[in-house]
């Protein structure tokens, strides 16, 4: 068995025993239901809400994918910018920054007022892309300022253009940081989005940060661990689609991991 999957193994048995220790421990201890429900209660739950929780998960995704696509455009675009020109990376790395630092709880009621009551997905989208935007930015920055030395001695040599450098050289050499920076972006562009649909404080999204907050009211507790394991579930699953891209483009580029 090759060390690759020994590793998967031990995770998975690591995951099992948790369960275990977690359900034995609620009914040894009598914990009540409302406070700490059983894994089984949980598994229960996700059974018996699923009409509600499946496609409020996949509503709560499909805002995370358009966010982390919106991030990827103005991310990537303001990357090149700032690798073309020295003003405008002096410009837009304390702007990204400031984008970083700053949270979005605290940003997110303007961003509904400007936008408008009545589009609280589009302002979903728009604070979950400023979440995820800067490890998209600075990614794609790190890759377009760090190709090849002697590569970049060559396209002097040949009086290549800047489009040309661009296009032949720095972008193919940005691409892994690139796609490093969508898995991070990935898991930042959910945890946006749930945030967001919190702060909205209204049920026009119908995002699983919803639901959460309305089993929450009613003491539905195991419900409410049902809608994070939705939620864990869609971060794990994206974050294995891009680390299956990723691989495919290291492998491309002939880069070791």
């Amino acid at each position: 068995m090759s060390r690759a999957w020994l590793e998967r193994l031990a995770g998975a048995l690591s995951v099992v025993v948790l369960l275990a220790a977690w359900e034995v421990a609620c009914r040894t201890l009598a914990v009540p239901v409302y406070l700490l429900p059983p894994p089984s209660a949980v598994g229960a739950a996700l059974v018996e809400a699923a009409p509600r929780l499946v496609p409020s998960a996949g509503q709560t995704f499909l805002q995370a994918v358009q966010a982390l696509l919106l991030a990827a455009v103005v991310g990537g675009a303001a990357a090149v910018a700032a690798s073309l020109h020295s003003a405008a990376r002096g410009a837009l790395r304390p702007l990204a920054t400031l984008l970083q630092v700053t949270p979005v709880v605290a940003v997110a009621p303007l961003v509904i007022l400007w936008v408008g009551l009545d589009r609280a997905q589009l302002s979903v989208v728009i604070l979950a892309a400023a979440v995820a935007l800067f490890p998209l930015f600075s990614a794609t920055l790190t890759g377009l300022t760090s190709a090849d030395p002697d590569l970049e001695k060559l396209f002097d040599l040949h009086r290549a253009s800047r489009r040309d450098r661009l296009l032949r050289l720095r972008l193919p050499s940005s691409l892994p940081f690139a796609v490093e920076g969508l898995r991070i972006g990935a898991g930042l562009a959910i945890v946006g989005a749930v945030v967001a649909e919190f702060v909205a404080g209204t049920g026009a999204t119908q995002g699983l940060a919803w639901r959460i907050l309305e089993a929450g009211n009613r003491l539905r507790t195991a419900e409410m661990i049902a809608g994070l394991a939705w939620l864990a579930a869609m971060g794990l699953g994206l974050n294995l689609i891009l680390g299956l891209i990723e691989t495919a483009v290291r492998r491309r580029f002939g880069l070791a991991r």
